[in-house]
């Protein structure tokens, strides 16, 4: 058998030329390279570079100083840090701080979890509970610490409702009274917050799937079990997110404390931020306070950088 070799003419004809679609303008500058935007994100990043980065380059050079405010600064080396380990006062201070960011952590991680399950999927209402319990968070937490500072006055609410409910020996002076007076403080910060950890373990509830807790509850799984095996490893980055942010609030407490109790009585609610802001501005030490202020800043990222590779780790 012969096979005949195809001609030229028996080929099949040839798909014409399709040109190839012209790019845009954008796109040729995309694909030249052409980064000429980010020139208008300059202004912000020398804000931040200014405000932020820049300071706190100054706060640590005064920090070896023995500065007043006014004067030239005089070099003191690491005789500010010795002073701070030497001061009793400071034991006091980081105790309170260690405390009140531990008790925050939990208890606001723990209630807002448990209002992340309850307002997840079923309730027809969560939607508006939701918005509740996430208004506090975006008031100002000074405003939010007066309010409370009348709350718990001698004279004020609290009592006043132990009083109508025949629970008259539970009265305290609650800011007056060293044991109370951080409890309270707690208390403010844990129910100001728990509507932002809300929101982040909705937002990580969401990226569980539906289908996986119906199939454990179909294989006979509890709640609790289905919690710990499906819902849990599905929102382990919304709990470091959660934690690492609750942990830097408490750490850095501040307003809560200056407009409760202004660190009394007799230094019971005194924090590192408190302290800082006395030593630098009523008593002029600002050398001192830029030193304090650089140790709580370390001691922050140490702790919240050690808090976040655990919970990175166990995920």
């Amino acid at each position: 058998m012969t096979i005949k070799k195809p001609t030229a003419e028996s080929a099949p004809p040839a798909a014409p030329h399709q040109p190839r679609p012209a790019e845009s303008r954008a796109q040729r500058r995309f694909h030249a390279g052409d980064y000429g935007s980010w020139w208008w994100a300059l202004p912000a990043l020398a804000m931040v570079f200014c405000i932020h980065y820049l300071a706190t380059a100054f706060g640590g050079y005064y920090s070896f100083t023995d500065w007043n405010g006014l004067g030239p600064a005089t070099w003191v080396g690491i005789d500010n840090f010795v002073a701070i380990f030497n001061d009793p006062q400071m034991a006091g201070a980081v105790r309170n701080t260690l405390v009140i960011a531990i008790v925050f952590v939990v208890v606001a991680n723990v209630i807002g979890l448990l209002f992340a399950l309850a307002l997840n999927r079923t309730l027809k209402s969560r939607y508006l509970l939701r918005v509740l319990l996430f208004a506090p968070v975006v008031l100002s937490s000074l405003a939010v610490s007066y309010v409370f500072r009348f709350i718990f006055a001698q004279e004020g609410a609290l009592n006043a409702l132990l009083e109508a409910v025949g629970l008259e020996s539970w009265q305290r002076t609650w800011l007056a009274d060293p044991t109370w007076a951080i409890v309270a403080i707690m208390t403010v910060l844990i129910w100001q917050n728990v509507g932002l950890t809300m929101v982040i373990y909705l937002a990580g509830l969401a990226t569980v799937p539906q289908e996986q807790e119906e199939a454990a509850a179909v294989d006979g799984a509890s709640m609790w079990q289905r919690f710990r095996h499906v819902v849990m490893p599905g929102i382990q980055p919304a709990v470091a997110i959660a934690t690492t942010l609750t942990l830097v609030n408490g750490l850095r407490v501040f307003d809560q404390v200056m407009a409760m109790t202004g660190g009394g009585p007799f230094g019971a609610t005194d924090t590192l931020a408190t302290v800082v802001y006395r030593e630098t501005f009523a008593f002029g030490r600002f050398g001192y306070g830029a030193a304090l202020s650089l140790t709580l800043t370390f001691f922050v990222v140490v702790a919240a950088g050690f808090q976040l590779y655990i919970t990175r780790r166990k995920h």
